[in-house]
């Protein structure tokens, strides 16, 4: 069983260097990190910018090394934000109203100009194995009419059998995709709960922030109707059964409703480039200095709302000042002479609160191989005990989730170092892919650990101040804080220093 003992660390003790994390030390930093001049550190805005300058100067005086393909540590990439330039949609000669008869987003729509004869009804806009909603239907080159949700038979979803709903209840993204491969112009889209749509969209000319995912989900574009608008398209008293209907999930595929209404819509819009950046240096490694070990964290939070400050803390001003602490005991470790085999890359990614943007451009644009990254270590919130832990001892434990799912040795080295060490509590509850909270996908090691690298996130649970203005640094319990900080520089220490590389024997499930 490969372990501590099979590996070839360096004959320093790695002890000395993880007392220099200190409680005084860490303090110091995230009283910066997660101070009020960082405005709650939101991506692609200036206190976001501040907090990666900050960064970038404390990797500096640390004396890392850019990583190759920065700008002064900064890996940028790109976002955007859409705004509308036109959006007319035109009824049977009837002109719509832009934020009472109707909504639209422009992020999920194309820049199009779209003409139609006919509507054509088509319920849920669902076509499955157990239901479908297209069934003789023709809708090439027409327009569709479709409510949100799906159907249900007793307490049972139509589709998948299950008290569960399947993936035509989440979004409009499945419902666009099948009704362009059906062939139909645009969609209109009736939600059973909203009556119309929201009062401020009639001023909203622009989407919030996004990152350029790959268009894998190509699909036609979408008018959200209100009810009123719907009706007169349907007929109220049809439209009133069918609403009764939506809202008990009866089904819908057996209603055959064409109109012969002119449509015509025409949507265009501009996107307006934006940025942000990972931080990312390096502590070059010895004779193993082509093989890696990351250690991540994001700096960013959720800014601020109505003008308060979400400080983020915790969340994760805590993991981003441990990775800076971690990278200034290894850089006093090379110092000495007992500098790390493999390489070691310390980044601190934004993005993360909006979708794990950062750490999904890194992988996509690595800036040293995937394939040569031993292993992923990410911190994110271990500054605060978890209210609901009821068990143990409350003062000394961290989550540890996913040391099990892409490599055998990890979670063994995991236990060692920590008995060696740091003698926490690891709890391991969150491991279980079936868990609601979904934690494991839920970081920037997730990014990682999709293309194959094995990883650990380090995690104190949610509180009563997580996403709100009063995950503040007094909240922090810098005592337990440390210890979980050394934990980790322990284990990195570990994977820096081994004979091998960690096997990749274990699929991600």
């Amino acid at each position: 069983m490969a372990g501590i003992c099979s590996c070839a660390i360096a004959q320093a003790d790695p002890a000395k260097y993880a007392s220099t994390i200190t409680e005084e030390d860490l303090r110091k930093q995230l009283t910066i990190v997660a101070g009020a001049e960082m405005q709650g550190r939101e991506t692609a805005t200036e206190g976001e910018r501040k907090a990666a300058a900050y960064i970038a100067s404390e990797f500096s005086r640390i004396g890392l090394k850019p990583a190759p393909g920065t700008n002064n540590f900064r890996q940028a990439y790109p976002l955007f934000y859409d705004t509308i330039n036109t959006s007319l949609l035109v009824i049977d000669g009837q002109t719509l109203a832009f934020g009472k008869d109707y909504s639209v987003s422009a992020q999920v729509n194309k820049s199009r100009k779209i003409k139609a004869k006919k509507i054509v009804f088509v319920g849920y806009g669902i076509s499955d194995n157990n239901y479908d909603d297209y069934a003789g239907k023709r809708v090439r080159g027409k327009v569709v009419l479709m409510f949100s949700g799906e159907p249900k038979t007793d307490s049972l979803y139509r589709v998948n059998s299950s008290t569960r709903p399947s993936k035509w209840s989440f979004g409009t993204i499945a419902k666009l995709q099948l009704a362009r491969k059906k062939g139909a112009r645009a969609v209109l889209f009736v939600s059973p709960l909203s009556v119309s749509p929201r009062p401020e969209a009639a001023g909203i000319r622009r989407t919030n922030i996004y990152y350029p995912q790959k268009d894998t989900s190509r699909h036609t574009n979408i008018a959200n109707l209100s009810h009123e608008a719907a009706a007169a398209i349907i007929g109220k008293e049809k439209f009133d059964v069918l609403l009764s209907q939506v809202k008990t999930g009866q089904a819908l595929n057996n209603e055959n409703l064409i109109f012969k209404k002119r449509v015509e819509y025409n949507f265009q819009k501009s996107s307006v480039p934006q940025s942000s950046a990972n931080i990312v240096g390096y502590l070059e490694g010895t004779d193993k200095k082509d093989e890696y070990v990351v250690l991540t964290a994001h700096y960013d939070h959720i800014g601020m709302r109505n003008g308060i400050i979400n400080y983020g803390a915790d969340d994760d001003g805590s993991g981003t000042v441990n990775v800076i602490e971690m990278a200034e005991a290894f850089a006093k470790a090379k110092a000495d002479g007992n500098g790390p085999r493999r390489t070691i890359v310390f980044m601190t990614v934004s993005g993360e609160e909006k979708g794990l943007w950062g750490s999904q451009y890194y992988t996509e644009h690595p800036l040293f191989p995937l394939s040569k990254t031993s292993v992923d270590l990410n911190t994110d919130m271990i500054g605060r005990i978890d209210p609901n832990r009821k068990y143990g001892d409350s003062t000394n434990y961290v989550y540890v989730i996913g040391e099990d799912k892409l490599s055998s040795e990890l979670l063994s080295i995991t236990d060692e170092v920590n008995t060696k060490f740091t003698k926490l509590e690891l709890d391991r509850k969150y491991n279980d892919l079936k868990d609601p909270n979904r934690f494991y996908y839920r970081s920037d090691h997730y990014n990682f650990a999709k293309n194959g690298v094995p990883i650990i996130f380090y995690f104190d649970g949610v509180h009563a101040d997580y996403h709100r203005p009063t995950d503040t640094v007094d909240k922090i319990n810098f005592d337990i804080m440390t210890r979980r900080a050394r934990l980790i520089f322990h284990t990195a220490w570990v994977m820096a220093n081994r004979d091998k590389m960690l096997l990749r024997d274990t699929p991600l499930r």
